[in-house]
């Protein structure tokens, strides 16, 4: 049971908000790219996959990362305590963690056509080697959300099976939505990230972040526009991107104090909600 709990702990299982986030945009291609008169229990399935396809790479991530991130864990307040830094789990049991996690979520992946299991593989060598660029440049932010956001190519291929505008558009807006939240997120560590040496899109921007919040925000909400509009939806999915827009700007920016790192992980989490409400408009928008 403690080795349980403890990879329990190792995987961050408890806390939802990173798998949630790397769902999110897998159920936002796969959206755009169903056709809502067919079989719904085909799309209910596929959400299914992505949901536990998220849940195992986000785990398995979690491990890397902290293997990796051992020697800087151990010198940070937030994160000294994590299983792999304070030797309560060793290395190489967590490469045999992250091996289970990774076998079993290709297993999850060969319920899809040919077309995406190959791009899914290709997206490996980005969420393994994500950890590794806060060593070397200000843009881990933006690294992440290349890696995060992959899933919502894989959901437009998983019903079409060729590629298209339409999602690359979508993905390249979400990049800039992971890139708002996860410098938000990095507030947290910022004093402990400068005096280690590790460099974020938090200590760049640390001396004007609103406006930088606002720009990667913005591109978000217009490229949802635009998908929106080059796919005919509705207007009444309008209402539920001007609701977007509001939990942006009003709970997230308007609330957002860079000093107070329990104000920064709120607002962070608060993008479960925001990543759900885009999946309501734009399952409204096509109906």
């Amino acid at each position: 049971m403690n080795q349980l709990n403890l990879l329990i702990e190792l995987t961050r299982l408890k806390r939802p908000i990173g798998y949630m986030l790397l769902f999110w945009p897998c159920a936002w291609g796969l959206t755009i790219a169903f056709d809502f008169s067919k079989n719904i229990e085909i799309y209910l399935f596929y959400l299914f996959l992505f949901l536990l396809g998220s849940i195992l790479m986000r785990s398995a991530g979690c491990i890397v990362n902290d293997i990796v991130d051992r020697k800087f864990d151990r010198r940070v307040a937030r994160t000294k305590n994590r299983p792999i830094a304070s030797g309560k789990i060793s290395v190489n049991l967590g490469l045999l963690y992250t091996l289970i996690l990774c076998i079993t979520a290709f297993l999850v992946l060969l319920n899809f056509n040919y077309l995406t299991i190959i791009v899914a593989l290709g997206s490996m060598p980005l969420a393994f080697t994500y950890p590794l660029m806060k060593r070397y440049t200000y843009w881990p932010q933006l690294f992440l959300g290349i890696t995060f956001n992959y899933g919502l190519i894989l959901g437009w291929l998983s019903v079409t099976n060729e590629i298209s505008i339409i999602p690359i558009l979508f993905y390249l807006g979400a990049i800039f939505w992971t890139l708002g939240y996860d410098t938000i997120y990095g507030f947290q560590d910022i004093k402990d990230d400068e005096i280690i040496g590790l460099k974020s899109t938090s200590i760049k921007f640390k001396q004007n972040p609103i406006i930088f919040l606002i720009l990667c925000y913005f591109i978000f909400i217009l490229t949802l526009l635009i998908v929106g509009y080059l796919m005919n939806f509705n207007k009444i999915s309008l209402i539920i991107y001007f609701l977007v827009v509001y939990q942006i700007f009003f709970n997230q920016i308007k609330k957002l104090n860079i000093k107070d790192p329990t104000s920064c992980l709120k607002i962070f989490k608060s993008n479960n909600l925001l990543g759900l409400l885009v999946l309501i408009g734009l399952i409204i928008g096509k109906a």
